[in-house]
């Protein structure tokens, strides 16, 4: 089987430009950066030692920035690849790590066997990480065919993905057994990556419970908080398109009883945020862009964070969260958004029916009473109106659990890769 992908893979090398060209236009790649994806590399390798840490969208590399942080002030690194596909995670990245000379990000090239080659010729990483679930079989062998110790980490398998693997058992084997190492990120994905063949499977817990160690304690600045801080207020994160006007139709209702309300919706794409203001004005709300902050007024209905990397400023003045990509139908099978963020900082979780990607941290969050499912915007309201009688209360119990657990995951997943170094 890999040889037919291998095959198919140099027949669609030619195709490889205009296709990224189209996406260009489509602005699903950066408009000048794309070309990273085509191998045209303008940044030096130079010397010493690089760790190559790979992640594919915004949730992988908000779940790596803990390792990356311990990589940064490990001395027997000089230097840290950081590679990604979607723009956003790309986005996330740069803003983080752009005063650090440590760290550099490129886009991961297209899985064909020529640009992958000047890829690897170029950075000669001594050790390269995958994050999650990516598999690229001609990055994969060329990776094993170097030598280069290949490890995946925080390894998370479904169902799904493990019935579409065991369709091509031999392939899966021949993948999975060139890992030096897979952390996995539960039992589930544990069990599954010894049957396609991963030879050192271990398995700490999930490492999205870890955090950074920049301050949780994100404030916002004056001027804006100012604006604010006697509403009362609740946030939808990471939503998904239906689940806006299933948060305003929310508002509305909550409106009834709570006539200082204001939602705060943080779109999972903030592409989408003009489309969904357009869209929440006909519902007659008053809406206001979180990068104009000259629109916000003591009448503003909904505020739509329509930047990156703003959440946690306004998780700590939320009591409540709905997480989003769990009210959408047709994403059913592929559902879910990460909670940990709003339940570290002590908010209570509201989520819908689907959450299939997640499920293993709502299951360990609703042990400690702190999640809620929905499955309307009538009941979604009813239980807000109550959680927000009161002021906000963080539970440092729960929060200081969820701590300690992310932290003793962090610590044997940083234990494993440094003897790799």
């Amino acid at each position: 089987m890999y040889f037919w992908y291998k095959f198919f893979t140099y027949l669609f090398f030619p195709f490889a430009p205009i296709y990224l060209y189209f996406r260009k236009l489509r602005k699903k790649e950066d408009f000048v950066r794309y070309k990273e994806k085509l191998s045209k590399i303008n940044i030096s390798r130079n010397d010493g030692f690089l760790t190559w840490i790979h992640v594919a969208s915004v949730g992988e590399a908000m779940s790596v920035l803990p390792i990356i942080e311990g990589f940064i002030e490990e001395k027997k690194i000089n230097k840290i690849l950081l590679t990604s596909i979607t723009v956003s995670s790309g986005r996330v990245l740069e803003k983080r790590f752009i005063q650090n000379p440590k760290v550099v990000h490129q886009f991961l090239p297209l899985d064909i066997p020529i640009l992958i080659r000047k890829f690897l010729e170029h950075w000669k990483p001594n050790l390269s990480i995958f994050i999650d679930s990516e598999v690229w079989p001609n990055l994969i062998s060329q990776i094993s065919e170097k030598e280069i110790p290949l490890i995946l980490v925080n390894a998370r398998i479904s169902k799904k993905s493990f019935n579409r693997w065991k369709l091509a058992t031999n392939f899966a084997k021949k993948m999975f057994g060139k890992f030096n190492l897979c952390i996995a990120s539960n039992k589930e994905s544990e069990n599954f990556l010894k049957i396609l063949g991963a030879k050192n499977v271990k398995n700490y817990g999930n490492l999205k419970f870890s955090q950074t160690k920049e301050n949780l304690d994100k404030k916002l600045d004056s001027y804006f908080f100012d604006k604010i801080k006697t509403r009362k207020i609740w946030c939808a994160a990471s939503t998904h398109p239906t689940e806006e006007v299933f948060c305003a139709k929310t508002h509305l209702k909550i409106k009834k009883k709570i006539n200082n309300i204001l939602t705060i919706i943080i779109p999972r794409h903030i592409d989408r945020s003009d489309k969904i203001k357009s869209e929440l004005s006909k519902l007659n709300l008053k809406v206001a862009n979180y990068s104009k902050p000259e629109e916000l007024s003591e009448n503003t209905d909904i505020l739509i964070v329509d930047s990156y990397g703003e959440s946690l400023k306004f998780y700590n003045i939320s009591k409540c969260v709905y997480v989003g990509k769990s009210s959408v139908e047709a994403l059913e099978k592929n559902s879910g958004q990460n909670p940990i963020e709003p339940a570290r900082l002590g908010c209570k979780i509201f989520h819908g029916p689907n959450v299939s990607n997640f499920f293993e941290i709502y299951e360990f969050l609703r042990e400690m009473n702190i999640t809620k499912v929905v499955n309307n915007y009538e009941e979604l309201s009813l239980l807000l109106v109550e959680e927000l009688k009161q002021d906000k209360v963080k539970n440092d119990e729960i929060s200081n659990k969820i701590q300690n657990y992310g932290q003793n995951v962090f610590n044997n997943v940083i234990l494993e890769l440094k003897k790799y170094i």
